[in-house]
């Protein structure tokens, strides 16, 4: 990073962001029209507690979804006693995030001392030594000098705040700067995402409701590859592609956010047929598309399977691995 005061991120606009940020904006528009511009509490209960499950089970936190869903409920649960406080620390971090200024360094450090409190002894403190980003023993990314950490940090934060380029392409750019900066001695990985959803939720407030996160976490490997490659170009193009097609699929995924009205399942065709044929039964996808008549896979996926997910219609048997070979769907049962 250059330390002027014109800085500006190495970035250059590709055909692919163009057409996303075009997707992505079309999808927002549905949502908002079947919504009605309500956002259902219960919802954003359940996503905000996805979003901080997955945020944390990409730093190899290790509890499953009902457990971090019971911590939040206020029941004891057996576990590492860290892994449990990072749960606590990180839900009381994101709700405090509708009362956060997204261009406020000051906010971005209290924010993370209370991500980090009890975990680390720099908390809400930017990093006092040099940091290195590995793969096994690796070296895939080595951050500036602590130094400079301060200074970077505020070029970015005020080159976010006057930039005219459209919000979903700046902040993919700002997560991707952040993590470059790599500003804390732990947790940047949560607070760079965290602090993504807040500059796209002050654009648009669905995104404080999107569990964005959990597409993250089904692909990991993808998320770090894009990183990795944003860094070998000196230039942040391939993450924001990556990042932009994240929130278009999860988008893609979610029928209405805020809409409590129970009907809409019963009034979806497909999402009705699809419990019809699947009964009281655990079935595979390949099973319920077999029953449904259907042999294209992204259709089914699309218009059955990801819409009866997002409507809450049905529920993963293996809600932790959403990618894993035996993995089946039931019908969501009340209560659960």
């Amino acid at each position: 990073m250059n330390h002027m005061s014109e800085y500006k991120p190495p970035f250059h606009m590709t055909d692919r962001i163009t057409n996303l940020v075009a997707a992505i904006s079309e999808q927002i528009g549905r949502i908002k029209v079947l919504s009605h511009g309500i956002l259902n509490p219960h919802l954003r209960k359940e996503n905000r507690i996805r979003t901080i499950h997955s945020s944390l089970a990409i730093e190899q936190n290790s509890l499953s979804l009902e457990q971090v869903t019971a911590i939040l409920d206020g029941k004891r649960i057996l576990g590492n006693p860290n892994e449990i406080r990072e749960v606590k620390n990180a839900y009381d971090t994101y709700e405090m995030m509708l009362s956060l200024d997204p261009y406020s360094v000051k906010d971005l450090l209290k924010a993370h001392k209370m991500m980090m409190d009890g975990l680390i002894s720099e908390n809400g403190k930017f990093r006092s030594g040099g940091v290195g980003v590995f793969d096994g023993d690796v070296v895939v990314h080595m951050a500036p000098p602590a130094r400079l950490v301060p200074g970077e940090i505020q070029d970015l934060f005020d080159w976010y705040r006057f930039s005219e380029i459209h919000p979903l392409i700046r902040s993919a750019i700002f997560h991707y700067e952040f993590e470059f900066i790599h500003p804390f001695a732990d947790g940047n990985g949560r607070m760079g995402r965290m602090w993504h959803s807040l500059l796209l939720g002050k654009w648009n407030e669905i995104f404080y409701w999107l569990p964005i996160e959990e597409l993250i976490r089904s692909r990991q490997q993808e998320y770090y590859g894009a990183l990795g490659k944003s860094d070998r170009q000196s230039d942040s193009s391939a993450f924001v592609e990556f990042l932009l097609g994240i929130i278009l699929d999860t988008l893609t995924g979610t029928t209405v956010v805020g809409n409590a009205d129970e009907k809409a399942k019963e009034t979806n065709p497909s999402v009705q047929k699809l419990l019809d044929v699947l009964g009281n039964e655990e079935l595979s996808a390949a099973q319920i598309m077999e029953r449904l008549g259907l042999s294209h896979r992204p259709t089914f996926r699309k218009n059955y399977l990801n819409l009866a997910l997002a409507l809450g219609a049905i529920e993963m048997t293996i809600p932790d691995k959403p990618r894993s070979r035996n993995q089946k769907y039931r019908k969501k049962q009340l209560g659960r």
